[in-house]
């Protein structure tokens, strides 16, 4: 039994990590860096700790060339571990987009608040209106990435939720574009008890423009990034489903 030697490292890695994210974050406070060097760090010490390893594809698609607009990537939300998995891609000049309670989470809370990330109190219509309003300063002045999970919550690993309109909406007020990032179904056979929980498999899709769209698009818009997720999804995990097969076990690229 190797989970509670697991949640052990788990815990001081927790600690140690939240610790020096938050002196990162008072030497510069609310960087748009210092979110993508957290989450990097947390996954490069993560990922080895919980068994899983990555395999990316279309990282190019993250590129941002001087004049480029800043924009909006999307991708599926399965379960905490996303910390590790999704956040071992982060791009330059990323935040994100959370809810309010995450500030009261003991250390991780006040790391998640000064890496310069955006808290909306989804219970409060006036101050989320003034959040979104901050995520589309950031967008356009500010050339900061704003990174959604658009289901707006876990899908703890099945098919993907109904998306939000939060994500749509702020990419047409804003006209920037969206990125999809589409992660694999890696909850499928993970336990803390396995010595290995496989590979969780990564795409970075094209952007999809939003520039000439108004506001009676977002349901086709979000329809048309559901429809297009969902499928990538599906290839991933059929190519986990193959590399199980064959037996391949070994450190994906």
């Amino acid at each position: 039994m190797i989970r509670p030697f697991r949640c052990i490292l788990l815990a001081i890695h927790f600690v140690i990590g939240s610790l020096l994210g938050m002196m990162y974050g008072v030497i510069r406070p609310f960087h748009p860096t210092n979110s993508r060097w957290s989450s990097q760090t947390f996954a490069f010490f993560g990922l080895p700790m919980i068994g899983i390893r990555t395999s990316v594809e279309g990282t190019e698609h993250f590129e941002h060339k001087k004049g480029d607009p800043a924009r909006i990537m999307i991708c599926n939300h399965q379960s905490n571990w996303d910390l590790f998995i999704v956040g071992s891609i982060v791009p330059p000049r990323t935040v994100s987009l959370g809810k309010k309670s995450l500030k009261w989470i003991p250390l991780f809370g006040q790391l998640y608040w000064l890496a310069g990330n955006v808290l909306i109190d989804r219970g409060n219509r006036k101050k989320a209106m003034e959040a979104m309003e901050i995520t589309k300063n950031a967008l356009t002045k500010k050339d900061t990435n704003i990174w959604f999970f658009a289901e707006g919550t876990r899908n703890h690993g099945k098919n993907m939720l109904p998306f939000k309109k939060g994500a749509f909406v702020t990419a047409i007020n804003a006209g920037v574009p969206i990125v999809p990032v589409c992660c694999s179904s890696y909850l499928k056979g993970f336990s803390l008890n396995n010595a290995h929980n496989g590979t969780a498999h990564l795409r970075v899709l094209p952007e999809i423009p939003t520039k000439d769209l108004t506001l009676d698009d977002v349901d086709s818009l979000m329809a048309q990034c559901h429809e297009l997720m969902s499928k990538v999804i599906a290839e991933l995990d059929e190519k986990e489903v193959a590399r199980k097969a064959k037996g391949d076990d070994k450190a994906a690229a």
